[in-house]
């Protein structure tokens, strides 16, 4: 049998939130032995509150710390271990596990890791090559920023997406939800691979200092070399190109329903005109060029909407594809999940859970790309709160029953959370009313083919 890209490697993941959660579940889908650490007073905020997205069937259930999906798609694949690293003998066991493992991920303000001698000075000690990961919004070291917490919501601010993002004559606008944590999930799973990389090349580990404000500048690589070289610092233009006209998401048939497109050449611009039966349009001085269709832009739009409103999104998609203009429909979540060409790519994986779990099968994303040699998917289901709490500190640590059976009465480990409350999540109804979900399919199982 083929093996898996990171079969034989083993993560310490004493990560929270996002960003390096959703890199641990990537690694563990990659062949990865990757081991969630958390305390047993401090579990992952995506298991009890706002963070936990929804939970089965919107019922929080007895366990409701292994049930919010939000937590349970970025931690498949993992095994669960509780360690309380306030105490001595969690971070010497944390210390034990650093000595058998390839790389240690955190994402703690710098402070912490260092207060506990677990900072990379400190494991480097215990394991020379060690790899580590630290995830922080400003970077370690001198900077004035550098001590500060930070969160994805923020980062957008800090980094300049929000300057570019937004409607003309509006405020600066959010990306979307959590944009830098995926930006910060990508660059920590690309520098993971190329310090093993180097690792094996060398026989040397390091220390990977990703700070999550930085990941976001570099997507913006753009706006700043215009701003270098021309002086120009950017501005907000909503849905519109720079370069390109027309562009835009115009209305299409149905309630709420969307078409975005790209018409950046003459040539483009000409089909567009005899899509629409519209090719005098091609010939008027108004439209002549890209510099006119820039100008006349709000012109152009009203046009383009007025032909779009009354067509299904998707005729539109293909009449528009089929004379080499770039264009789709808008998905919501229900176009995400039932949609033909991510059935074909296999990009929603199912995975089914144990039955005392309550979560039955659920669809998880996978990943945007395939290897032709390896067999890449979800491992397994996401385990429960410290369910390997056994099998890592007993099997893989060597630490005997009554140490063990110490541990769990002092609460050094725990199979349950021992602070935190759920936040009840609110009735379909209520949410639909909030406008916190746009639609509830009640018969979503069969739609989604789950058993």
């Amino acid at each position: 049998m083929a093996k898996l890209p990171l079969q034989g490697v083993r993560v310490v993941d004493s990560t929270y939130v996002f960003a390096l959660p959703y890199t641990g579940a990537l690694l563990a889908d990659l062949g990865a032995d990757v081991i969630k650490v958390e305390g047993p007073g401090r579990p992952d905020v995506t298991r009890p509150g706002g963070y936990a997205g929804s939970f089965p069937e919107n019922e929080i259930g007895e366990d409701w710390w292994n049930r919010g999906s939000t937590y349970n798609l970025l931690h498949r694949g993992k095994r669960s271990l509780t360690l309380d690293l306030t105490t001595d003998r969690g971070r010497d066991l944390f210390r034990d596990l650093v000595n058998v493992s390839d790389v240690v991920m955190e994402n703690y303000t710098p402070r912490v890791m260092r207060r506990w001698g677990l900072d990379y000075p400190g494991l480097r000690a215990v394991k020379p090559d060690i790899i580590m990961v630290s995830n922080t919004g400003y970077g370690h070291g001198e900077g004035p920023y550098s001590g500060y917490p930070a969160q994805a919501t923020t980062q957008e601010g800090t980094h300049g997406h929000c300057w570019v993002t937004g409607y003309h004559g509006g405020p600066p606008s959010k990306v979307g939800a959590s944009y830098v944590d995926f930006l910060s999930t990508w660059t920590a799973l690309f520098a993971i691979g190329a310090a093993l990389r180097h690792r094996n090349l060398t026989g040397e580990g390091q220390w990977v200092d990703l700070a999550m404000y930085q990941a976001g500048v570099m997507f913006i690589s753009e706006y700043l070399m215009d701003s270098q070289v021309n002086g120009r610092p950017g501005s907000r233009i909503g849905n519109r190109h720079q370069y390109r006209a027309p562009q835009g998401c115009y209305p299409a048939k149905g309630e709420d329903r969307w078409i975005v497109l790209s018409a950046g050449t003459d040539g483009q611009w000409r089909a567009l005109c005899g899509l629409m039966g519209k090719h005098h349009l091609a010939e008027d001085p108004r439209f002549s060029g890209n510099p006119g269709r820039m100008k006349n832009h709000d012109e152009l739009d009203a046009i383009i909407g007025d032909w779009t409103r009354g067509q299904d999104r998707y005729d539109l998609m293909e009449q528009l594809q089929s004379v080499g203009i770039p264009a789709g429909p808008v998905f919501d979540n229900r176009d995400t999940h039932l949609d033909p060409h991510f059935k074909a790519r296999g990009f929603l994986e199912y995975v089914s859970h144990p039955p005392d779990r309550g979560i039955g099968t659920r669809p998880f994303i996978g990943r945007p790309y395939k290897f032709s040699k390896s067999p890449v998917k979800i491992q397994g289901h996401t385990p429960a709160f410290g369910e390997h709490n056994g099998p890592v500190l007993k099997d893989l640590l060597g630490v005997g029953d009554a140490e063990y059976g110490r541990m769990e009465q002092e609460g050094t480990i725990s199979p349950v959370p021992t602070t935190g409350e759920p936040v009840l999540p609110d009735s379909i109804e209520e949410q639909l009313h909030k406008g916190r979900i746009s639609g509830w399919d009640p018969d979503y199982k069969t739609q989604l083919g789950i058993p």
